[in-house]
């Protein structure tokens, strides 16, 4: 058997020390220590070198790439189908999946949903799902339980609860159990009794990671963890985190809306680029039928500062709308204020608009904000942007069903985006009637749409001549 104790290990330099010491004696760098278990593996007889082709097993020797077994993966299907797309189509069996999101967001909502759904598909074989919460009693998961209409179906007996924080016990019931996911809730709070620090400490949360990795490969049960998320929008705790899953999976939204997006940021087992919408209600998070038209607002009228943009996520297009106030600066620096939008890109088209479409802002406050909640980073975002403040700068309104889409240099010039025919298809079927896009640089002809006039103009200032409503200018609104 393997002996375990408890080194600080420096994060630098790589030395072990038996206390901890605010700087390092070898390499002289501060607070890089770090409580660490130290294991120390029995001896074992080395094999021969090699092994059978084809085995593609840690010390079997090379083999060539083609001759390596394909892996069985093995995918147990959630139920909701939002879920199952952003993780590639289930969980796949031995995978370590960690959740993240801002407190309050809907993290437990949705897993306990997904512990729900997993039990029901395991109920025919008399499977179930451990739940392990060291942040709530088993009285409260019940009553969340409750409170989502679950404890009638399959979850009433398919999720067993248990409220523990400490590592090697919930391994215990684990292995002893044997269920189809282990769900931990969060990784934060939970402890490992060999290391002395408070739990959500670095070498906690380290540690605890590793051990429930060594259970999801060496017994092939899923298990998926909670982590919270810091001020800057990263998951807490140490980045080696995030290396050691095969899936992290990001909850976003505003807390006081009703909507969530949940992304993948890395995925073993599937594609990053798909997104998941929901809808926070009575009942917890629920799947949305039309995800492209949910991020819309209605208006009245005609509104000066707004543009709609069909964007792409993946292998969906989702249609957002971007807003736009200009304001004379009463006093002071002008101020450049962007929610869900990248800040260095709105300084820039600011600067571009300024220089070479006559739009100058120099001397005006700027907001811009995606509308829903919404947080892009997408470069084909920038022509929309530009619109709306152009829109907004020159109280003239965007002309009626029109989208916009591209990107804008530093020149001025409009460069095209991926899936531009597939955006414009989606937005075709909500019922615009106009696209503005970059022109293709090798003078070919726009993408062609049914009930879509798409017009391809090759500068910013072009594209704000043919978006813009004539009928209601005045001398005043020229700028």
């Amino acid at each position: 058997m393997a002996k375990t104790h408890s080194r600080y290990v420096c994060q630098a330099c790589g030395d072990a020390f038996l206390r901890w010491e605010g700087q390092c004696r070898t390499c002289e760098a501060w607070n890089t220590l770090v409580e660490t278990v130290v294991r120390e593996p029995a001896r074992q007889a080395r094999g021969p070198a090699g092994g059978s082709p084809g085995a593609g097993r840690p010390g079997s020797g090379s083999v060539a790439l083609g001759s390596v077994l394909e892996p069985d993966v093995a995918r147990l299907p959630i139920g909701i189908a939002e879920l199952d797309r952003v993780l590639g189509g289930g969980l796949v069996s031995g995978s370590l999946v960690l959740v993240g999101g801002e407190p309050g967001i809907g993290k437990s909502t949705l897993l306990l949903q997904a512990a729900a759904g997993i039990a029901g598909r395991l109920a025919d074989d008399d499977g179930h799902v451990l739940y392990a919460t060291g942040e709530e009693s088993a009285a409260q998961v019940r009553l969340r339980a409750a409170r989502l209409g679950l404890l009638d179906g399959p979850a009433g007996s398919g999720v067993r609860v248990a409220a523990e924080s400490e590592i090697g016990r919930i391994v215990e019931l684990a292995r002893a159990d044997r269920p189809g996911l282990v769900i931990v809730d969060s990784i934060q709070t939970a402890t490992v009794d060999e290391l002395d620090g408070p739990a959500g400490s670095v070498g906690q949360v380290r540690e605890a990671a590793l051990r429930l990795m060594e259970l999801a490969k060496g017994d092939g049960i899923a298990v998926v963890l909670v982590g919270h998320v810091t001020k800057d929008g990263t998951i807490a705790g140490p980045k080696t985190l995030e290396h050691l899953v095969d899936a992290v999976l990001n909850l976003e939204g505003d807390r006081s809306a009703g909507l969530r997006l949940l992304r993948a940021s890395k995925n073993r087992y599937g594609s990053t680029e798909e997104v998941g919408v929901f809808e926070m209600g009575e009942l917890g998070l629920t799947e949305l039928t039309d995800p492209a038209r949910a991020f819309l607002v209605e208006h009245d009228g005609a509104a000066p500062g707004s543009v709609v943009a069909p964007t792409l996520e993946g292998s969906r297009p989702l249609l957002v709308e971007v807003q736009a106030l200009v304001a004379p600066v009463a006093y002071g620096t002008p101020r450049r204020t962007g929610v869900g939008i990248d800040h260095n890109r709105l300084a820039l088209l600011v600067a571009v608009l300024g220089r070479r479409a006559g739009i100058g802002l120099g001397s005006h406050d700027v907001y811009a904000n995606l509308a829903g909640g919404l947080t892009l980073e997408e470069p084909g975002l920038d022509l929309p942007l530009a619109l709306a403040l152009a829109s907004s700068f020159r109280d003239r309104p965007v002309r009626p069903g029109t989208v916009a889409i591209g990107e804008v240099g530093l020149l001025g010039e409009l460069r095209s985006v991926t899936g531009l025919e597939r955006r414009l298809r989606e937005a075709a079927r909500l019922g615009f009637q106009r696209a503005i896009v970059p022109r293709s640089p090798r003078g070919g002809p726009p993408p062609v749409v049914d009930g879509l006039e798409v017009v391809a103009v090759g500068a910013v200032r072009e594209a704000i001549a043919e978006a813009l409503e004539t009928d209601a200018r005045t001398p005043a609104m020229l700028g």
